[in-house]
């Protein structure tokens, strides 16, 4: 599944697990040799790093050399809890005070992106990447849609428009018929498709278990200029230990 500079990559999921694609996109980076920044906020860095191994990429490796910076939230968040004082530009500031916004974690995305292109080793990186594995959780803790939204508008325009990267944000979505008019993950989903000019979204087959295939991804993406989006598809997707197989209707499997 390629990219180019400057795209924003919606992942979204309901009823299925779209982490494959978190963990497809972080190698593919890596091996392009881009500078990446991970904001992990549900998973510990051993969980990504034993699942890098087997897609043939050591994240211990590249955040050695300087290429990937990883902000593990679980682990960050105990500190920012129990300090006396909250300090505002710490990453995770908005877990003492939500309604202060996400200014904080925005300068730390903002600072490892700008940093030199040079690695440890006197490596040169390609174009910044920030991945962001789950964003919804943040509604959980008592940030605000408007808030999140106003997040990503500032990093797509460090990242994307000025720095010419490319962003891969995950987001859960609820059950559609959940009550989410004003501050659900389904509002920030829609919220996000707005903005991005790729959405993926995962869901589990509407005829449910089928050992085959593990659910179904509908993709929709639109041209650079263009306000809405004008194609889109849907595949069928199973899988395995190290990727995944997409079936287009009509077509053989695909392997990503």
């Amino acid at each position: 599944m390629q990219t180019v500079q400057s795209d924003f990559i919606l992942v979204s999921d309901r009823r299925a697990d779209a982490s494959f694609l978190i963990h497809h996109y972080l190698s593919f980076y890596l091996r392009a040799g881009c500078k990446v920044c991970f904001l992990g906020l549900v998973q510990s860095f051993s969980h990504y790093s034993a699942v890098g191994q087997r897609l043939g990429v050591s994240l211990a490796q590249a955040r050695e050399k300087g290429q990937l910076v990883f902000l593990e939230g679980l682990k960050e968040s105990f500190g920012v809890l129990l300090q006396d004082t909250s300090q505002e530009t710490q990453p995770l500031s908005y877990l003492r005070s939500p309604g202060a916004g996400l200014e904080g974690l925005f300068r730390f995305v903002e600072s490892c992106v700008r940093q030199s292109g040079d690695g440890n080793a006197g490596e040169s990186w390609g174009p910044p990447v920030l991945l962001i594995d789950d964003l919804s959780v943040l509604l959980s803790l008592g940030v605000s849609v408007g808030a999140i939204l106003d997040f990503t508008l500032y990093c797509q325009a460090t990242v994307c428009s000025e720095l010419q990267g490319n962003m891969v944000i995950l987001v859960r979505c609820e059950e559609e018929d959940a009550d989410d008019d004003e501050e659900g993950s389904n509002l920030l989903q829609r919220g996000l498709v707005h903005q991005c000019n790729l959405a993926l979204h995962v869901e589990g087959l509407p005829t449910g278990y089928c050992r085959d295939i593990h659910g179904q991804m509908e993709v929709w993406w639109r041209q650079r200029g263009e306000t809405i989006y004008n194609q889109r598809k849907i595949f069928h997707f199973k899988v395995h230990d190290k990727g995944a197989s997409f079936f287009a209707r009509g077509t053989s499997s695909a392997v990503l």
